[in-house]
């Protein structure tokens, strides 16, 4: 008999634990890709998405650098965040959202290129 309550308090435990793991959110690396902007008026959308049990881990100086570029292939000479980013739901089921996208605007600095 306490052999039995014994394995059966045991099992309870491990299947606790399993749960336990399987929910917990596992570390993603994201990286910021170009998904829009503006030429005209110095702006670069800069995106990652993830997944519900995603903990997306961002590499910022990537995403600058990555809109450094555009805003260098646009004629000006730099970019630098422009506020805080924006999250919005990407997939919804039953109620709750299970996927999102993360954007992050940048303005294009220094001379704007000339009006053609």
């Amino acid at each position: 008999m306490a052999q039995t309550i014994f394995r059966r308090d045991y099992c309870l435990a491990a299947c606790a634990t399993a749960l336990s793991l399987a929910l917990t959110a596992c570390a993603v690396n994201k990286q910021l890709i170009p998904t829009g902007g503006s030429r005209a008026d110095g702006i670069v959308r800069m995106s990652y998405e993830y997944g519900g049990f995603e903990n997306p881990k961002v590499d910022l100086q990537q995403g600058l650098s990555s809109a450094q570029q555009r805003c260098g292939a646009w004629g000006y000479s730099g970019a630098e965040p422009f506020g805080g980013g924006t999250r919005a739901c990407t997939s919804f089921y039953q109620g709750t959202c299970n996927a999102w996208r993360v954007t992050v605007e940048y303005q294009c600095t220094g001379t704007p290129p000339a009006s053609r």
